[in-house]
């Protein structure tokens, strides 16, 4: 997993469903608390400002009739220059956009691809031509560029985002790789790999209401809208609120929003953690939240902090919290999707052992570990997300604080993964998938930890929900298992190894070829099972077979390969078939 700091756009696959529920009130929905503060602030200090929707307007309007959009700028930098401008690597694309000479004007979408990606000084008459409807003083009285001497330099990057065939702008701070020194400890973080990696597991199901924790910039928000009627989005900083605010007015007829309404299906908050939704409950939340493990000694002082990654909490504390907590403000069968850090004690029995002790006993829980870094590694890995390490003496001393503050937990590594969370009561029809166990109703709880390092199809999202349906339906037909008929997947492969002039095949090996692309080393029998497995006879009918024939009679036989079926079927080898 790519923890780099990259604020390059990138088209994300459509979500699963890109349908609307009605807008009709639900009187599932608790009242409006009187105590909560709606964030409606329009003029935040070094934040885009939209207080004047004519302008955030006219600027949409300029970047419509420029083609400012994913695939416009890469047709205008051309593949290579896209790609490494993907990776933070501007000289490919400033080459591309440079004039032939000094006396010709870059063609109008050049000149803010220069302005709000590459962070380049741009004469303001090439601005001007490039954003006539806005205009100059436009430009600026939206915080968005200052005139310094009649050459417009970038406040913020603003670039655009696809995903579900719909195009968007989005505002944040400027990267380090545009804007030389350290970030701003305030830095309102753009389209990153966290947020693009969060966007594309989440689950996407109609809901009525969502909430999107720790929304930075927005962009868990903006694909929520897609198929939420209400989201609530909250942060603990006002400046990534004011960013939120500005983008969803300037993105507004795509995000089906009326912009003289947008409490109608937006509902954005100042506060930490869960304090702004206290007493509510959501159908799906959402977070990338500031998980980064920051050391806390003496050498760190709380204004050396980046609200964007770090949670404020000793070691993992936040991702602790958000475990425990977010349970309550889901309804019953409700989810929660998020990323996460967590520490991995020299003498845990496991990876995630930490995690298990978090869980409440009525929290469905799935947890997908994606990598594991060093101690030192990971102090490398976010000295130099925040450029810190353009400054040798703070690289020195802050290297040693994380170091130090690891050792006084006895932390031989740090997780980064999925974290899938579902409330007990009545499941909705798609959510995750796992090992079961058994709560005091009856119904099967999903508590499944697993490490998949490998690259997965993406959006991994569809293959999740897929993963909770069988879940499901495996808990269904519990006591019926047996008569159930299964048929394999389309996307499963065998494979067979065996020593030359063997009689047998040493190794047998299934393989998925999408989704998570999970391999299943089974037995001689198991396989049998799994070949015959076409939808013409019931489970219980091939285990009764290949018993005869393996001359098997015994019930434990019966039993074990029964769980493996059950096994094949959580992991999506072997489905439910059709009719």
């Amino acid at each position: 997993m790519d923890f780099s700091l990259s604020l390059q756009a990138r088209p994300v696959p459509a979500p699963i469903c890109r349908g609307r529920t009605s807008r009709t009130a639900d009187p599932r929905a608790p009242p409006r608390l009187s105590s909560v503060t709606e964030f409606r602030t329009g003029n935040v200090p070094q934040a885009p400002q939209s207080t004047d929707q004519r302008l955030i307007a006219a600027l949409a309007e300029d970047l419509r009739a420029l083609d400012y959009t994913v695939d416009g700028v890469e047709r205008l930098l051309g593949p290579a220059a896209y790609e490494a401008l993907g990776r933070d690597q501007l000289v490919p694309a400033k080459l591309a956009t440079e004039r032939p000479s000094e006396a010709d004007a870059p063609e109008p979408l050049a000149a803010v691809v220069r302005l709000w990606l590459l962070g380049e000084d741009v004469e303001e008459a090439h601005l001007a031509a490039a954003l006539p409807g806005l205009g100059l003083d436009g430009l600026a009285a939206l915080g968005l560029a200052t005139n310094d001497g009649g050459w417009f330099r970038a406040d913020v990057d603003l670039r655009p985002y696809a995903f579900d065939a719909t195009n968007l702008w989005v505002a944040s701070d400027l990267g380090a790789h545009q804007r030389p020194g350290v970030l701003r400890h305030d830095h309102v973080l753009g389209i990153g790999q966290a947020s693009l990696t969060l966007a594309q597991l989440t689950i996407r199901r109609v809901v009525d209401r969502a909430l999107d924790l720790g929304t930075g910039c927005g962009i868990q928000l903006f694909h929520l809208l897609s198929h939420a009627r209400h989201v609530t989005a909250t942060d603990i900083s006002e400046r990534a609120l004011a960013f939120t605010r500005f983008n969803l007015l300037l993105n507004a007829p795509a995000l089906d929003l009326d912009p003289d309404d947008l409490a109608d299906r937006v509902s954005l908050r100042l506060g930490s953690l869960l304090d702004p939704v206290a007493g509510e409950r959501f159908d799906l939340v959402v977070s990338n939240p500031p998980f980064v493990i920051t050391p806390r000694t003496s050498e760190t002082a709380a204004d050396e902090l980046f609200t964007y990654r770090d949670g404020g909490l000793p070691g993992d504390d936040i991702v602790a919290t958000l475990v425990r907590r977010l349970p309550s403000v889901l309804v019953p069968g409700g989810v929660a999707q998020m990323l996460g850090n967590w520490e991995i004690q020299a003498d845990a029995p496991s990876w995630h052992s930490r995690l298990e002790s978090w869980l409440d006993p009525d929290t469905e829980a799935w947890v997908i570990q994606r990598e594991q870094l060093s101690p030192a590694a990971y102090a490398e890995t976010w000295l130099r997300d925040a450029s810190e390490n353009r400054d040798p003496q703070l690289y020195e001393r802050v290297y040693r604080a994380y170091l130090e503050d690891f050792g006084t937990r006895n932390v031989e590594a740090v997780g980064f993964g999925m974290v899938w969370l579902r409330r007990s009561g009545a499941a909705p029809a798609h959510d995750g998938g796992g090992e079961v166990k058994a709560n005091d109703a009856g119904r099967g709880m999903l508590r499944r930890f697993e490490e998949l390092t490998y690259p997965l199809e993406q959006p991994i999202g569809p293959h999740l929900a897929a993963a909770v349906e069988r879940h499901d339906w495996l808990d269904a037909h519990r006591g019926d298992f047996a008569d159930q008929r299964l048929a394999v997947a389309e996307d499963v492969t065998e494979e067979r190894h065996q020593r030359p002039g063997a009689e047998h095949p040493g190794v047998i090996l299934l393989r998925q070829g999408g989704g998570l692309r999970r391999t299943n080393l089974m037995s001689s029998e198991l396989a049998g099972l799994v070949s015959a497995s076409d939808g013409e006879l019931t489970v219980g009918q091939l285990v009764t077979a290949l018993a005869a024939l393996l001359e098997q009679p015994g019930e434990e036989f019966a039993a074990r390969l029964l769980e493996e079926a059950r096994n094949l079927v959580l992991d999506g080898f072997l489905l439910p078939a059709a009719g």
